[in-house]
């Protein structure tokens, strides 16, 4: 397990986000309630999210620790430093972490985007199966969030996926009607020695933006979440639905990934960039650092 970073939240901090969990959990949705929101897009047009919905989907590990993110003390903390950096927008995540960072006051004029499904657990032989089991249409709206988040796996040879469709479907529907944006982040998929691997070839992607914007009644309040991949341009021109760049896993040199990114962010329909476990999990555990460098490339 990855060792804890220093961040802004106190151990009293900490003490009443556990006091109110157990003996005052009403203050849950008054810190909702009260919150100051702003509108998703302002200034630049441009909109950055620090991604934090890994764990619920059972996603712990990052590099060769398996358990990186399972000290949660140590992921709010670190998220808590990224939202306090100038250019960050907000953050995406399941309702457990959305309501500790509530709680704890990091979300005030912050965009908060919703995480939905995460029942598709990493390593499980039902992995595919991305049941909605996080955030639902009715949820966000009470809680005054601002986007709605789903994944959406494709494997072609699995019938399971058209029960993932429909619901997906109904999902972009139900959040259309209650005029909630809403992201969609579509992959084709395959089964591969027993795990689920996605296609990142750049006509795997495109075929997965056509599929995905077709999804739901409307698709007037559908944004999209895509991987960076060869030949972004292309990828772009597959759809006129906002788009958000997926900033993929920790991997490779970070110089590179960073430039992959700048070159994508500057085709059109890219609206901007949402990234997890990269920034918050760097290898120098520089956060602050990681996050300004990301966030220079969006605003």
């Amino acid at each position: 397990m990855s060792s804890p970073v220093d961040g802004p939240i106190s151990a009293a901090d900490f003490a009443r986000l556990r006091r109110v969990r157990a003996s005052d959990p009403n203050a849950i949705a008054e810190a909702f309630a009260t919150r100051s929101t702003r509108p998703l897009l302002q200034g630049d047009g441009r909109l950055f999210l620090v991604a934090a919905d890994h764990p619920a989907r059972g996603a712990l590990g990052i590099g060769g620790d398996g358990m990186a993110m399972a000290d949660r003390y140590d992921l709010l903390q670190r998220l808590a430093i990224a939202l306090e950096r100038p250019g960050v927008d907000g953050v995406l995540g399941t309702p457990d972490v959305i309501e500790d960072l509530a709680v704890l006051g990091l979300l005030e004029g912050k965009v908060v985007a919703g995480s939905m499904n995460r029942g598709g657990l990493r390593g499980a032989t039902f992995e595919m199966d991305d049941r909605f089991t996080a955030y639902d249409v009715d949820t966000l709206v009470a809680a005054r969030l601002d986007i709605a988040k789903l994944l959406l796996r494709i494997n072609l040879a699995d019938p399971g996926s058209a029960a993932t469709l429909e619901s997906s479907a109904r999902a972009v529907t139900a959040a259309a009607a209650a005029r909630l944006p809403i992201m969609l982040e579509p992959f084709m998929s395959t089964w591969t020695n027993g795990s689920v691997v996605n296609d990142l070839s750049t006509e795997a992607v495109i075929n997965s933006v056509a599929i995905a914007s077709g999804l739901g009644a409307t698709s007037a309040y559908s944004w999209l979440k895509i991987p960076v991949v060869p030949r972004m341009a292309e990828v772009m021109a597959a759809s006129t639905l906002p788009t958000l760049l997926l900033g993929g896993d920790p991997a490779g040199d970070p110089a590179a990934v960073y430039d992959s990114w700048a070159g994508a962010l500057d085709l059109p329909g890219v609206a901007g960039l949402v990234v997890g476990r990269t920034l918050l999990y760097p290898t120098d555990r520089d956060v602050a650092s990681a996050v300004d460098a990301a966030a220079a490339l969006v605003h």
